[in-house]
């Protein structure tokens, strides 16, 4: 989580798996504040489908925080990064569940 009015705060969860408990994800959603940004790696890190990253990306512009998702590229702070948010939401649980069946990232032909 980055402030724009202080020092970057760094939250980080060990756990996996869709139910495993995420204090640290908790404790980062207690602590920012409106005009904050929450940074994380990838989107399937954050949310462990798609309806909870939804409802977090709400709670999130609720509150005025923004969103970066380094890996995907995504910023919520402007009206491209909110545009593909879902969609790359949609494709991170894709590739989740499709690993989870078929125990191997999906390998798709460009």
């Amino acid at each position: 989580m980055t402030s724009r009015r202080e020092r970057p705060q760094t939250f980080v969860d060990k756990a996996s798996g869709k139910l495993a408990r995420r204090p640290e994800l908790d404790a980062a959603l207690r602590t920012i504040r409106a005009g904050d940004q929450l940074v994380v790696t990838k989107l399937d890190r954050l949310g462990r489908s798609l309806e909870h990253l939804i409802e977090l990306s709400r709670t999130l512009q609720g509150r005025l925080v923004d969103l970066v998702v380094l890996d995907q590229g995504v910023d919520t702070s402007t009206a491209v990064g909110r545009m593909f948010f879902p969609i790359l939401a949609t494709f991170a649980e894709f590739v989740v569940m499709w690993t989870r069946r078929a125990g191997r990232v999906p390998r798709l032909a460009v």
